[in-house]
């Protein structure tokens, strides 16, 4: 008897073994299927949170551009600071900022020296009589030879 010609409970061997080929090539697709959706769902979640996440940027970079016009931060530190525009007797040509530059560390250096305390004067050891002064001595153990 062959392989092909053997039966099982009516059916030859070969008709089982293909159907369950059948059957188990049948669960892979579906469940390869069932893989795929879920994934396609989760890129359709992710691809909408992206769409979200640009919509907010985009609406960030809008107000950005209102909080930062001249004219805005003029009128906030007009009213809140009482600051005002430069006028144009305060501005400087860069030739004459290193002329400024010096005239501020001349100043700040007439400061600091008007502000020094005046140096003390140490008066100088009078001189002593070397017959009056103590004399210091050492007293050096010497090695007992005794030993």
């Amino acid at each position: 008897m062959s392989v092909f010609s053997r039966k099982i409970r009516g059916f030859r061997l070969i008709d089982v073994v293909a159907a369950g080929l059948l059957v188990a090539i049948i669960l892979s697709v579906y469940l390869a299927k069932t893989i795929a959706g879920r994934e396609r769902t989760e890129i359709a979640m992710v691809e909408k949170q992206i769409d979200a996440e640009r919509d907010r940027i985009r609406l960030l970079q809008a107000e950005v551009a209102h909080l930062e016009q001249p004219s805005r931060i003029e009128k906030l530190s007009t009213a809140h600071l009482g600051m005002a525009p430069t006028i144009a007797k305060n501005e400087i040509t860069p030739e004459k900022l290193g002329e400024i530059v010096l005239a501020a560390h001349l100043k700040s250096a007439a400061a600091a020296a008007a502000a020094a305390p005046a140096p003390v004067e140490m008066a100088a050891p009078a001189p002593s009589d070397p017959a009056t002064t103590p004399t210091q001595v050492a007293h050096v153990a010497a090695p007992d030879l005794n030993q």
